[in-house]
């Protein structure tokens, strides 16, 4: 379940039956939560068929370094970083990103099959990490798998939320050293939203470190310039 009608890494869209009742789902379910900013973050950079379902159950304060995969997930332990900074390069502090992923053997967990709300939606590898007063912010997660039998690059769904301001997704992360990540296809899912998507991994002590810094507002239309 992802983002956009023309995203940089597709999915197989939903039949319109299904995902007029799924969008019917969503609002309700939107109109119920209590969460800080729900409901009063409006979604910029259209299209996407899926931006509210990161306000569904978007903690009020989320730390700045958050475990988007629990620690005992099978796989290539991750650290996925970054600094977020407005379009004159200033860093901000207090700006959700929120990420959602595979697991290593490529499947969303839990996606469409378990009731709770956002998991149904993204499944459960899903989190939110608030910028700190130097614009950082970081994930523990397991590198991600391809979709299975597919010859889909490994990718991490990250969205902003400004809140109050602006909600958007920006350009998946993908992994230079994946061999699915063929010049053309990294050029089609480069498109540039929150700068470049495509991180270098280096090896760690315990795994895998990769850096995917944010410019608020590049590249997504209609942008309103969220002051801090």
């Amino acid at each position: 379940m992802h983002r956009s009608a023309s995203p940089s890494i597709p999915h197989p869209a939903a039949r319109p039956a299904v995902r007029a009742a799924r969008v019917l789902a969503l609002l309700l379910l939107l109109a119920a939560c209590s969460g800080v900013g729900a409901g009063a973050t409006p979604v910029v950079g259209l299209p996407c068929e899926d931006c509210e379902v990161p306000l569904i159950g978007l903690p009020a304060a989320p730390a700045a370094t958050v475990r988007l995969a629990p620690a005992d997930e099978p796989g290539q332990p991750l650290r996925l970083h970054g600094r977020v900074t407005d379009l004159q390069g200033r860093p901000r502090q207090g700006v959700v990103v929120y990420a959602h992923q595979t697991n290593q053997q490529g499947i969303y967990p839990g996606e469409k099959t378990d009731d709770a709300p956002g998991i149904g939606q993204h499944g459960r590898l899903r989190a939110w990490a608030a910028t700190d007063a130097d614009g950082r912010y970081a994930f523990l997660t397991v590198r991600p798998g391809s979709y299975p039998g597919t010859r889909m690059p490994q990718h991490i769904h990250l969205y902003v939320i400004e809140r109050g301001c602006a909600l958007y997704y920006i350009d998946d992360v993908l992994f230079r050293d994946d061999p699915h990540l063929t010049a053309a296809v990294a050029r089609k899912a480069a498109q540039g939203r929150g700068g470049p998507g495509i991180v270098a991994p280096t090896r760690a002590a315990d795994g895998w470190e990769a850096t995917r810094d944010i410019v608020l507002g590049r590249n997504i239309p209609g942008y309103p310039g969220c002051a801090p």
